[in-house]
């Protein structure tokens, strides 16, 4: 399983780690109740730096950024890839609209766009959204 988020916020930007602050626990949360054990899992950035003011990533940053994360899916080789959010998706596939919550072949795998968990601080009932997603749709990583 192949997570992609959006860009690193200023906890992850000081540890180097993605994922690091209150998102990552709500991340650490998801892929806990998704049944997931910590090697059956990677997660990165679509942008590696940390954007000023923390905006979102501009397009140049994306398309600077994009041979790293190219190259991080084709050495790790994941069937599935969950996009975190919409600067994700906007940047992995930017040709086609992703439906949260439905899974589409891609280049031969499954990628699915659920929420960022920074969306799931501030809007709790996403969270419950989310997992009775996962419930219906356990077979997805099992």
């Amino acid at each position: 399983m192949f997570f992609i988020g959006e860009a690193p916020g200023e906890s992850e930007n000081k540890s180097g780690i993605p994922f690091y602050g209150r998102a990552g626990k709500n991340l650490d949360k998801m892929v806990e109740y998704m049944g997931l054990s910590e090697k059956d899992w990677f997660v990165t950035n679509t942008v590696k730096c940390h954007p000023p003011e923390n905006r979102k990533p501009k397009v140049h940053e994306i398309e600077c950024c994009k041979p790293f994360l190219t190259a991080q899916i084709t050495l790790l080789n994941p069937k599935i890839i969950i996009l975190l959010g919409n600067t994700a998706e906007k940047s992995f596939c930017p040709e086609r609209k992703l439906e949260w919550g439905v899974p589409v072949e891609h280049e031969g795998r499954t990628i699915l766009k659920l929420y960022h968990p920074a969306a799931l601080i501030y809007t709790r009932s996403k969270i419950e959204t989310q997992n009775a997603f996962i419930d219906k749709n356990r077979e997805l990583w099992q």
